[in-house]
């Protein structure tokens, strides 16, 4: 949360800045970052629910980072099927979910 905090006020410290410096208001643009921790946990430590839904959902994909934020929302790094890199996210019991 600290650093929720301090990305934001930095944000809005370059705004401030920038907005100083235009006298064109029309054509900015503003940005809204979202900062998640996650920590790396092994793949092994992932709730079986979630890789029920994965073998269900993403058939042949393969885990290759874990990570778990304090809310308990799971992060996922894989490799699907055919090749391709994808990040998903999901809870404890396996729903996908976005952030």
């Amino acid at each position: 949360m600290k650093k929720v905090v301090v990305t934001l006020a930095f944000v809005l410290g370059s705004l401030c800045t920038v907005l100083g410096n235009t006298s064109d208001f029309n054509s900015f643009d503003t940005a809204v970052v979202m900062v998640q921790d996650f920590t790396e946990i092994k793949v092994a430590d992932l709730p079986k629910a979630i890789m029920d839904a994965l073998d269900k959902d993403h058939p042949g994909a393969a885990i290759n980072k874990a990570y778990v934020n304090e809310d308990g929302q799971f992060k996922l790094e894989v490799t699907k099927e055919d090749g391709t890199s994808a990040t998903l996210y999901a809870d404890a019991e396996g729903n996908w979910i976005s952030l």
